[in-house]
């Protein structure tokens, strides 16, 4: 028996308290963690992206690689949205540090997604984007994803705080 082929699961909570799907499996039981992306309830900008035949992959579906090219498109829509950019953000460039995604149901050739946007989880550094992306004809909750970011001097190639006028505009638009 495998993983994939229906072993029982049963839940259980590691020492760190975190809840893992145990599956029994040829070996034993094992770890099957999974990705859970909880959204923030406010969002603030929405932009469509339409998925284009390059975006499919050989199972006909919208590709993994692609959702998350997707993702970087609305994030540099959102930042444009206030004449903001990567490499010029209130003086300092940002840099993505993790990447998280989680399915929901398919995407295909010529669906148009829309992708709300939200940013959240303040630090020194750098802070939180999530996204919650839909099919715009159905209402379908396609994937969720969540980038990491941080602010970077490129010239000196270090860590810089978050610009407080950034940050001054999300609070802003949080409320």
């Amino acid at each position: 028996m495998s993983v994939f082929d229906g072993g029982n699961a049963t839940a259980q909570t590691d020492e760190f308290g975190f809840s893992h799907n145990l599956r029994e499996g040829g070996d034993g039981l094992f770890f099957m963690q999974r990705i859970k992306i909880d959204l923030p309830d406010k969002f603030m900008f929405t932009t469509e992206i339409p998925v284009r035949v390059y975006d499919v992959n050989f199972a006909g579906h919208l590709s993994n690689d692609s959702i998350l090219s997707m993702v970087h498109e609305a994030r540099i829509q959102f930042l444009k949205n206030w004449d903001y950019s990567e490499v010029n953000t209130e003086g300092a460039g940002i840099i993505m540090f993790d990447a998280a995604l989680q399915y929901k149901s398919q995407g295909y050739h010529g669906d148009v997604l829309v992708f709300e946007v939200a940013v959240d989880n303040f630090l020194k550094s750098g802070c939180d984007f999530f996204f919650k992306i839909t099919n715009k004809k159905t209402g379908k909750e396609i994937a969720r994803a969540k980038t990491g970011i941080a602010f970077f001097d490129y010239k000196a190639n270090k860590l810089v705080p978050v610009p407080e006028k950034f940050k001054t505009l999300i609070e802003s638009l949080k409320a």
